[in-house]
Order: structure tokens, then C-alpha cells, then sequence
């Protein structure tokens, strides 16, 4: 029922000067229009996800972060990098969050040992329109959290996980 009804819908009868005309779409063209419909959108979300990704790779907020995690040498070594993998920003979570004063983000990262996740929070100063780190925290696949911008000693990495007295973690999943 619902098919002869949605093929008489396709067939519709149009007035052209007092006479009756009939249109026919054929399923082919219907065919055709759906596959280029579904490729121009997933081009378009595609080409959007990246200039995201893009754009918060290249932003200050995100390169101050990385800068404070390669400058440490504990987290860095606890990750076991160089080479240090940094992922893509999941957009979809919660934690990252921004807008034109405060930015508030969650890396992905990785190195030969283990992963985690750098959490940050910037601010931008209004006189100078410049980002500045607020806090930068590496979180640990195992649990061990390294407060970058207070970071332990060399000789103090595995009392690391310990030093999270300061650290705001209540949020983080």
C-alpha cells in the first residue's frame, strides 16, 4: 500500500495551460540523485572535521600545552617518548570547551611506553589578546598524573602520581 501510494506521489500530475502532463522519475535517476546526495554530505562533514581538527591544532592554546609537556621530562619519559603521538581532539567530549576568553581542552597523546590524555585550561589575557596556561595536567592510561606546570623532580617520578594535591581532577573521566 505504502509503495503504490509513493509511486502515484512520483507520478505527479501537473496543470500546464489547462492540460494535464504527467512526470515520471525513474527509480535509476532516484538512484543516482541519493548516491550524490550521500557523497556530497559525507565529503562536507569530512572536509568540516578536518578544518576543526585544523584549526584547534594550530591554535596557541593548544601548541602552549604541548611546548609545557615536551619541556617536561617526567611525563616525557613516563609516556616513553620522543617520538610523542598527539591525537586528535574528540569532539564530542565534554571536557573540551571553548570560547573567546577561556579554552579548556583534552589532548589525546602517546608514546612508545603508554598514552593519556593532556588536560588543559588557558586563558586569554584581554590586554594583550594572548593565551595563557592555566593548568596542564597529563593524566596516565595507568592512573599516575603529572601536574606540568609543577612538575616532581627526576629522582621524585614515582612519587608523581602522589603530586596531585593542587590538581583539579574531579571532572575528568
Amino acid at each position: 500500500m505504502y509503495l503504490t501510494s509513493r509511486r502515484q506521489s512520483l507520478r505527479s500530475i501537473v496543470r500546464v495551460k489547462g492540460k494535464k502532463a504527467s512526470m515520471r522519475i525513474s527509480n535509476s535517476h532516484l538512484q543516482q540523485l541519493t548516491i550524490f546526495t550521500t557523497v556530497l554530505t559525507g565529503g562536507g562533514i569530512g572536509t568540516m572535521y578536518y578544518l576543526l581538527q585544523k584549526n584547534f591544532a594550530e591554535s596557541d592554546y593548544h601548541r602552549l600545552a604541548l611546548q609545557e609537556l615536551e619541556a617536561c621530562p617526567v611525563a616525557m619519559e613516563s609516556l616513553g617518548a620522543p617520538p610523542l603521538k598527539v591525537h586528535n581532539i574528540h569532539l564530542t567530549d565534554r571536557y573540551n570547551h571553548v570560547d573567546k576568553h577561556t579554552a579548556q581542552i583534552k589532548i589525546p597523546v602517546t608514546g612508545i611506553k603508554t598514552g593519556g590524555y593532556l588536560y588543559t585550561s588557558s586563558l586569554r589575557d584581554p590586554n594583550t589578546n594572548r593565551w595563557n596556561l592555566k593548568q596542564a595536567v597529563l593524566k596516565l592510561r595507568e592512573g599516575n598524573v603529572i601536574d606540568l606546570l609543577n612538575p616532581p623532580s627526576t629522582t621524585a617520578q614515582t612519587q608523581a602520581a602522589e603530586h596531585t594535591d593542587s590538581v583539579d581532577i574531579g571532572r575528568w573521566h
